[in-house]
């Protein structure tokens, strides 16, 4: 790695340690995002429709929200400022808020508007039908008012605009918010055809198809002199800073008013899900920028933080944590901490994948090993492994062990094809882990009882279950010290 380029990972890592020092506005549309979750194994004899049978249902923040959430997960302190209704996916939107650590006081609760709410059904990995309940309509006039009195006077380190086009982020209120902002970034995710409309603004983030409305032409996204000569019209129409357009699996382009366009190619992993792709990106985008970065060290930060989202079924929230190993690690890099393992279980269950946990020390790596975790995969899609610490080793095995430090004990089952997941825990038993991951299926070796497993209680209360796998006779990690202990003896 050239100097050039650890410093740049450096300025970029540094830069995420500042999130939590800085104060955000998210103004825009706020939607309720449902997901209901279930196995498909017949059509319905009613109509030609799959039947889902449903094991779970989820309610996440969505639209604005979701940004506030992710600017939120990062740290930051964020006030939302929106309207809802006065119904039961309000009630629900504002709670996921309270969890989330937003500040709602700019959420205007109309009677006479419905939440906007989305529903999605999965089956397995695919997402069989969306229901939307919204209501498009302008805000009128006092209840802008109402957001803006209660947001404040004080500016903000920045402010986020993401318009979905259900109505709140009408001519006047971009204008006072643009106004109210100063000179603090104001970052815009821009649902109109005409972009003028956000003028005050510092820059939008358009999607290529929103670029190709607004600019009237076809692109093509591997042509970015083209992508760059139909978005600086628009910049200069609309008295911009800069543009930054979304690509997808092409990455972003950033187009500033004055100077050559940038690309930022994304990361190559696999995409489970582009939604909130964009909320994520934008919310890293401007924390980067009022954080102090330049401008293509922001959009690289926030296509690292849109690579992670896509590699998540749904809306979630990315933490710096992600970004960090996204930057500075392999994409499919197995060995994941707590927090990493638990965000990509809830992307595994929304895909429908039957997670099989299993736990142990897994000091000097054997055959019995191998055949327990090859057993255990085969109960289910998605196998993860959780290991003792050193720490926590020496406390069960005594002071000696293990003989196999962590990382490298880690490393080695990462290596493995039935394993898609290791995780480290510090404390005598995986019970916090299992908490985290709550998987459908929790295996030991068939010389435990049902009774005598840690964690039996979390699984079946979330409809799982225990499954003891035989063990090969005579093959243990204590039988292989003992022969070393005697070879050594004997040479």
């Amino acid at each position: 790695m050239s100097e050039f380029a650890q410093t740049d990972l450096a300025t970029l890592l540094s830069a995420l340690d500042r999130y939590a020092s800085l104060t955000v506005w998210v103004v825009g549309d706020l939607m309720l995002d449902e997901y209901v979750m279930g196995a498909v194994d017949r059509v319905s004899p009613e109509a030609p429709v799959p039947v889902v049978r449903v094991r779970e249902t989820e309610h996440r923040l969505g639209g604005a929200a979701n940004v506030a959430r992710q600017v939120a997960a990062l740290g930051a302190k964020v006030s939302l400022a929106g309207t809802i209704g006065t119904d039961a996916a309000g009630d629900d939107l504002l709670r996921l808020c309270v969890t989330c650590r937003i500040d709602t006081r700019g959420v205007v609760r109309a009677a006479q508007r419905r939440t906007t709410r989305k529903l999605r059904v999965l089956g397995h990995s695919q997402q069989l039908l969306r229901m939307d309940w919204e209501d498009c309509t302008p805000c009128d006039a006092a209840v802008c008012a109402q957001m803006l009195a209660a947001l404040g006077t004080e500016a903000p380190d920045a402010v986020i605009l993401s318009d979905y086009a259900k109505g709140v982020l009408t001519p006047q209120i971009i204008a006072a918010i643009t106004q109210r902002a100063g000179k603090v970034p104001v970052v815009v995710d821009p649902k109109s055809r005409d972009f003028t409309r956000y003028r005050g603004a510092t820059t939008i983030t358009p999607n290529l198809r929103e670029l190709e409305t607004a600019s009237g032409k076809s692109l093509d996204p591997t042509h970015t002199d083209a992508v760059a000569a139909a978005a600086r019209p628009l910049i200069a129409a609309a008295g911009l800073s800069s543009m930054v357009v979304t690509l997808s699996e092409h990455g972003m382009l950033v187009v500033p008013a004055d100077g050559a366009p940038i690309a930022v190619p994304a990361s190559r992993r696999e995409v489970f899900d582009v939604t909130g792709a964009g909320d994520t990106a934008i919310a890293v985008l401007t924390l980067s920028l009022a954080a102090g970065t330049s401008l293509p060290a922001a959009a690289r930060l926030a296509n690292a933080a849109a690579g992670v989202s896509v590699g998540q079924v749904g809306a979630v929230a990315v933490d710096a944590d992600s970004i960090r190993s996204e930057l500075t690690a392999s994409p499919d890099a197995k060995v994941l901490s707590r927090a990493e393992l638990a965000a990509r279980a809830v992307s595994w269950r929304l895909a429908g994948k039957r997670i099989v946990f299993t736990n142990g020390c897994y000091d000097l790596l054997h055959a019995g090993h191998l055949s327990l975790l090859h057993g255990a995969a085969k109960l289910g899609d998605i196998l993860v492994l959780a290991i003792n610490s050193d720490a926590s080793v020496r406390r069960l095995k005594g002071p000696e062990r293990p003989l196999v430090p962590q990382a490298e004990r880690a490393a080695l089952l990462a290596a493995l094809a039935c394993v898609d997941a290791v995780t480290v825990f510090d404390e005598d038993t995986p019970l916090a882990t299992i908490e985290a991951v709550r998987p459908h299926v929790l295996v030991k070796g068939a010389d435990y009882k049902a009774d005598q497993v840690v964690g039996r209680e979390v699984v079946e209360a979330n409809g799982g279950r225990v499954a003891l796998v035989p063990l090969l006779p005579q093959k243990s990690t204590s039988a292989l010290v003992e022969r070393i202990k005697g070879l050594a003896k004997d040479p």
